[in-house]
């Protein structure tokens, strides 16, 4: 690797983070300043769950470093025109454990290109790496990969970037029985869909809250109502996370007709020996006095149709998120 004056790395750190001069901050007035920090810090939280994402894939299919020695790695041709899952990686003369330097989905341009970019000490990418070994930072550099199909991209897509919408149901008709009532805008196209449903998780009260209750009891200068609200409240209430139970391939109909045959249909066909997916979502129409059904979620992202039928889909995003399908057989 070639040497860099002190002047060419002070330039290349300002114009790769893009700080502000003083100047320029002076001019920018303090709340949009506050504002503009905090969407940087939001994008930024964003982009670190992401790449820890990734690293969780990586690590659960027990890939082994390849130490980078040449740029004929990249020139392979198994590397060339490639789309994957890649990972850069570092060890000290400290410690020889490899560590995660960043993870990427190469899901546009090929796998053999991009790694080029990152040991390219032109790029901005390969000349942080570049400067980190010539400072002795880092021992070595090293990189793994996992080679994915066009549609396991657009699979871990459909995770990674695709929000949630929430499925609105009617009000009970015929005693007890809702319906769904599906949002407008699903394509009429191919692509992939998952559907998911809320779970609250409850957990003990925590030590400070069981203490404040024990303290207003003592007290006793607390209403009644304060009391009866206390005595109610045995656990606390997690933040709901949404569940994926279902990976849905919309090869030969399209995403609007499948997700119709999901959510539509069934409620008019119902059977009590229904399974799998259409069973769960049929059931959870019939709510008893009072209750509500369970919050159903979806999220879809068009594929073409040709690409639909390579790869193996649903163990693609199982392992994205950590645990198995229950209705994917």
């Amino acid at each position: 690797m070639e040497d860099y004056s002190q002047e060419d790395w002070g330039n290349h750190s300002q114009d790769l983070h893009g700080y502000p001069t003083d100047q320029e901050l002076d001019e920018i007035p303090i709340t949009k300043r506050t504002l503009k920090i905090k969407q940087e810090s939001s994008e930024e939280a964003q982009k670190r769950d992401i790449m820890q994402n990734i690293v969780q894939i990586l690590e659960s299919v027990q890939l082994k470093w390849e130490l980078f020695q040449s740029w004929t790695d990249f020139s392979r041709l198994h590397l060339s025109n490639k789309l994957a899952i890649f990972g850069i990686g570092y060890n000290t003369r400290w410690k020889e454990d490899i560590r995660y330097h960043y993870a990427e989905i190469s899901s546009q341009v090929p796998l053999g290109k991009r790694l080029r970019e990152y040991f390219n000490s032109e790029k901005p990418e390969g000349r942080i790496i570049m400067t980190r070994v010539q400072k002795m930072n880092w021992k070595n550099v090293y990189y793994k990969f996992l080679e994915i199909t066009i549609s396991e991209a657009r699979c871990l897509e459909l995770h990674m970037e695709i929000d949630w919408i929430p499925i609105a149901h009617s009000k009970p008709t015929g005693g007890n029985v809702v319906q769904y009532l599906l949002p407008g805008g699903i394509p009429k196209s191919p692509g992939l869909y998952a559907i998911g449903y809320e779970e609250c998780i409850e957990r003990p009260l925590s030590p400070h809250m069981e203490r404040r209750s024990l303290d207003a009891g003592k007290e006793g200068r607390v209403d009644l109502e304060t009391l009866s609200a206390q005595a109610s409240l045995q656990v606390e209430i997690e933040p709901t996370r949404i569940i994926y139970c279902y990976l849905g391939i919309a090869e030969v109909r399209t995403l609007q007709q499948c997700l119709f045959l999901h959510f539509q249909a069934n409620t008019k066909t119902f059977s009590k020996d229904w399974v799998g997916i259409n069973g769960f979502l049929s059931q959870n129409c019939i709510v008893d006095p009072g209750v509500s059904p369970k919050s159903i979620y979806i999220k879809f992202v068009e594929v073409e149709r040709d690409f639909l039928s390579a790869g193996s889909l649903v163990e693609c995003l199982e392992k994205a998120i950590g645990y198995p399908l229950k209705f994917n057989n």
